[in-house]
C-alpha cells in the first residue's frame, strides 16, 4: 500500500463524514462487498454501494467520524472509531469497527460493526 494504512482510513472516514458518495465509492474496487447493520446481507460493487449511501445520507443528520485506532490484519486492516451524530454532534456517539480486506489498495469487503453511546459523550 502506497500510504500508511492510518492514512488511509483517516482519508476513508472523513470521505464518509463528508458524505462525499463518489469520493467513498472510490476507495472500494469495482466488485467490493459492503456489509452494515442495515445491508447485512451485504452490497456488492459501485453500482449497489452509491446507490446505498446516496439513499443513506439523505436520511440522515450530520455525522462525523474520528479514527481511534487501526491494526494491520493480512491483506487489510481493522480500524476503530467514534461518530458524533447531529448538528452539534451531541446527539448521539457511535463506536464502531470495520474489518477491510484490500485488493490493490482499494477495499474489497468491508464489514461494518457498531453501537450507540448514547448523547453527550
Amino acid at each position: 500500500m502506497a500510504v500508511s494504512i492510518e492514512a488511509f482510513n483517516a482519508s476513508w472516514l472523513k470521505a464518509w463524514s463528508d458524505k462525499d458518495v463518489e469520493r467513498l465509492v472510490s476507495f472500494y474496487s469495482d466488485d467490493a462487498v459492503y456489509k452494515d447493520p442495515q445491508t447485512a446481507q451485504g452490497l456488492k460493487g459501485h453500482e449497489q454501494l452509491r446507490a446505498y449511501l446516496t439513499q443513506m445520507f439523505a436520511a440522515t443528520p450530520p455525522m462525523v467520524y474520528e479514527p481511534d485506532e487501526t491494526w494491520a490484519i493480512v491483506n487489510g486492516f481493522c480500524g476503530r472509531w467514534y461518530c458524533k451524530v447531529g448538528e452539534t454532534g451531541d446527539d448521539n456517539t457511535l463506536r464502531g469497527f470495520d474489518l477491510v480486506i484490500l485488493k490493490d489498495d482499494k477495499i474489497a469487503v468491508n464489514e461494518v460493526y457498531l453501537h450507540e453511546l448514547g448523547g453527550t459523550q
